[in-house]
């Protein structure tokens, strides 16, 4: 007698149901997870945005030196990989810098000001409550 080998048709459903279900769980985590890996590149910029202000008001005694209140140091890059930076409200005494996110990054904006004051005041849904007094960088951070 020859016996056969091989897998019966309602195994194979139940393998790829299983994989389906790892998927459908994985593949959301997977991308939010590169997500945040991304959003250090805004954070850090503005990190380092506020440090280039700071000298450069050492250097000038103000922080608008362009004089027209919207202008950022030279020092300060306009923009990177996954981020747009601005600055705004330049006076003598304050500034504001804003990240703003592009692509996949769209609905994420940070800012940062002359007080290290930091704010998230646009999120992807889901990912929290906004204006946020702190930079959230998880699904579902709060300050």
């Amino acid at each position: 007698m020859k016996t056969q080998k091989g897998f019966t048709l309602i195994e194979l459903m139940v393998v790829v149901a299983v994989i389906g279900i790892l998927a459908s769980i994985a593949i959301p985590s997977y991308n939010d997870y590169v997500t945040r890996g991304k959003l250090v590149e805004g954070t850090s910029t503005l990190s380092d945005a506020r440090v280039k202000m700071e000298q450069s008001f050492q250097d000038n005694r103000t922080y608008n030196a362009a004089g027209d209140g919207t202008t950022c140091p030279a020092a300060i890059p306009a923009a990177s990989t996954n981020f747009n930076y601005t600055c705004s409200g330049l006076s003598a005494t304050t500034y504001t810098i804003i990240a703003t996110g592009k692509g996949g990054l769209s609905d994420f904006i940070y800012t940062i000001d002359q007080s290290n004051t930091k704010r998230t005041t646009s999120l992807k849904a889901g990912w929290g409550t906004v204006p946020a007094s702190c930079w959230i960088m998880r699904k579902g951070d709060a300050c």
